[in-house]
C-alpha cells in the first residue's frame, strides 16, 4: 500500500527531533509540503533544507512562551492553510505528583492541552471547507496506564487524550479525522532524559536502568522514531478516512491493558 500526502500541507510541532522530525520527515517523504514548528531557528533552517521535496517551511516559536508562539502560528497558517496538524509537544519534568506544585500542573496543561486546541481552531476552518483534515496527537501510553514517577505528565497525557476524544466526535461529518499515538519506550532525547533521572533517583548506572526498561518491553527492545511516523502517514492519507476518535499504542506490547 503506497501512502500519498501530494497536495497537502502538514503543520507539525516539535518538529526538529525525536518523533516530531521523523513524523516531518516521512510526510515530505510521501510527497506532503512540511511546515516545522520548533524553538531553534538555524536547527529548523537546516532541518528543511534536508527533507525531500521542496516548499517546506518552518516557524520559530516556544510554546513555554504561549501566546507568543500562537500569535506567530495563526500569522502563518492565515496564508498557508494546513491540511494536517501534528500536536506534538515535549513532556512536563519527571516527579512525584504529590510534590508537583499547581504552577507546573498549569505550564504542563497551557503547553500541550491549550495550544492543541487553540492550533486546531485556526486550522479547522479550512479543513472544513474542503471536507478534509487530519489532526494527530502524539501523546503517551500513560493515557492507557499512569507511568509512575510522571505525575504532571500523566495528568496533562489524560486531559489531551479526553479533548481529542470530544474533539474527534464533534467534527467528524465534515471529514475532519482526530487520532493519538501513544508512544511507549521511544529511542529519543526524552527517553534519555528519563533513563538519566532515574539512574541518578536510584543511585545505579543508565546502563542499568536501560536494561530494566527494556526487559519490560515484550519486543524486547526501544521503539524507533520512524516506526511512530509510519503510522502518523497512514493517518494523514486519504486511506484513514475513517479512522478517528482512536489512541493507539506503539510501545512493543509492554502497555498491560486492552
Amino acid at each position: 500500500m503506497e501512502i500519498s500526502l501530494k497536495g497537502k500541507h502538514a503543520l507539525v510541532t516539535g518538529g526538529s527531533k525525536g518523533i516530531g522530525r521523523a513524523i516531518a520527515e516521512q510526510f515530505a517523504a510521501s510527497g506532503a509540503q512540511v511546515t516545522l514548528v520548533a524553538r531553534d531557528a538555524d536547527e529548523l533552517k537546516n532541518i528543511v533544507s534536508q527533507l525531500p521535496g521542496n516548499r517546506h517551511s518552518y516557524i520559530a516559536a516556544d510554546f513555554s512562551l504561549t501566546e507568543r508562539a500562537l500569535g506567530a502560528i495563526k500569522s502563518f497558517v492565515a496564508n498557508h492553510p494546513v491540511d494536517i496538524l501534528v500536536n506534538n509537544t515535549g513532556g512536563p519534568p519527571a516527579g512525584a505528583i504529590e510534590h508537583a506544585t499547581w504552577e507546573q500542573f498549569v505550564s504542563a496543561l497551557e503547553m500541550h492541552v491549550k495550544m492543541a486546541h487553540s492550533l486546531s481552531q485556526c486550522v479547522l476552518p479550512h479543513m472544513r471547507k474542503q471536507q478534509f483534515g487530519r489532526i494527530i496527537n502524539v501523546i503517551s501510553t500513560s493515557v492507557k496506564i499512569p507511568i509512575a514517577g510522571l505525575g504532571v505528565s500523566n495528568t496533562t497525557r489524560g486531559a489531551m487524550a479526553s479533548w481529542a476524544k470530544t474533539v474527534a466526535t464533534e467534527i467528524a461529518k465534515d471529514g475532519i479525522t482526530v487520532n493519538n499515538i501513544l508512544p511507549g519506550f521511544v529511542e529519543t532525547g526524552r527517553l534519555e532524559s528519563l533513563i538519566a533521572g532515574k539512574a541518578k533517583g536510584a543511585g545505579t548506572s543508565q546502563e542499568v536502568i536501560s536494561n530494566e526498561m527494556i526487559n519490560s518491553i515484550p519486543a524486547g527492545r526501544f521503539g524507533k522514531p520512524e516506526e511512530l511516523a509510519y503510522y502518523a502517514a497512514f493517518l494523514a492519507s486519504d486511506k484513514a478516512a475513517y479512522i478517528t476518535g482512536t489512541s493507539l499504542q506503539i510501545d512493543g506490547g509492554r502497555t498491560g491493558s486492552l
